[in-house]
């Protein structure tokens, strides 16, 4: 199974929740923006240090973003402007569905997407 690791995703990969074990022996990716959160997140919880070394540590397995993937998460925002999507996770959904691979994220806004793993 290939999986597109949103931010949700990626922390609890680090925390070591066993939820999320399986990923480890999965193909995954993820995106810049995504590794840009993560950053902010390790940043306040943690230290410099830390933050630097998953930064790069997920950093080989970021995914090139074309004009398509931001036009259609753009569309995929508005439709959805009711629920609490970050624009990060509108981008990791598209990215994920036009590369027909899992979007994974414990994300309760996602629960009733199509091509979503929803793990917590």
């Amino acid at each position: 199974m290939k999986y597109f690791l949103d931010t949700y995703a990626i922390v609890e990969i680090i925390k070591g929740n066993p939820n999320y074990k399986h990923i480890l022996t999965s193909e995954f990716s993820t995106s810049i923006f995504n590794l840009y959160e993560l950053l902010y997140i390790l940043l306040r919880d943690y230290n410099e240090e830390i933050a630097k070394k998953y930064y790069f540590q997920f950093y080989e397995f970021i995914i090139d973003i074309d004009d398509d993937y931001i036009f259609d998460a753009s569309k995929f925002k508005l439709e959805h402007k009711k629920l609490n999507i970050s624009y990060t996770d509108a981008l990791g959904y598209i990215i994920a569905l036009k590369n027909n691979i899992e979007f994974l994220t414990g994300d309760e806004d996602f629960k009733k997407f199509d091509n979503v793993e929803f793990v917590k």
